[in-house]
């Protein structure tokens, strides 16, 4: 019975790895931004997913609230104020997608060569109290730089959807 647990885990781990990696191709490759969103979504509830399999249900569901909840949305609404996408596309130069391309290989190896030469070591203890007020405590406290880059991130996304929608505003008048 243990073995069908462990399979069952290992499957669904695998299921969430392919369901990010493909959230992530959709956000990168389609021509339509919003399809790209939606592969953003995808990319992100995937992640969410991960940090469930790693034991951290809050972080997961911080990642749901705040990044899929709140930056996409933010994104959606700024793609819904700017030019309409029936216009025509500009073409993708070559340079500008090679240079993007090799900027990628070299950060996927940086995140790479991080992984491979940290020497992971488990939690010592982990709390079993729970409660909005331990949460609420430990974020205000312990991990406030962690409330604050998220604060911050919000920000950035919804001054980017208002920056976003009044250059594309002025495009079009």
């Amino acid at each position: 019975m243990n073995f069908m647990t462990e399979a069952l885990a290992q499957a669904a781990f695998w299921v969430v790895v392919g369901l990010t990696l493909a959230g992530a191709v959709i956000a990168v490759f389609p021509r339509n931004i919003v399809y790209n969103v939606l592969g953003l979504v995808l990319a992100l509830t995937g992640v969410a997913g991960l940090y469930v399999f790693l034991g951290s249900m809050f972080i997961g569901l911080m990642q749901l609230l705040i990044y899929v909840g709140a930056v996409c949305v933010a994104i959606v609404f700024a793609i819904m104020l700017s030019r309409p996408l029936h216009l025509e596309v500009p073409e993708r130069r070559l340079p500008k997608v090679l240079m993007a391309s090799i900027a990628s290989f070299i950060f996927m190896v940086a995140i790479i060569g991080v992984n491979l030469r940290t020497a992971w070591k488990p939690a010592v203890e982990r709390s079993t109290d729970w409660s909005v007020v331990t949460i609420g405590e430990l974020l205000l406290t312990r991990y406030d730089l962690v409330f604050e880059v998220i604060s911050l991130i919000l920000l950035v996304a919804i001054l980017g959807a208002i920056v976003t929608a009044g250059f594309s505003r002025r495009l079009s008048s």
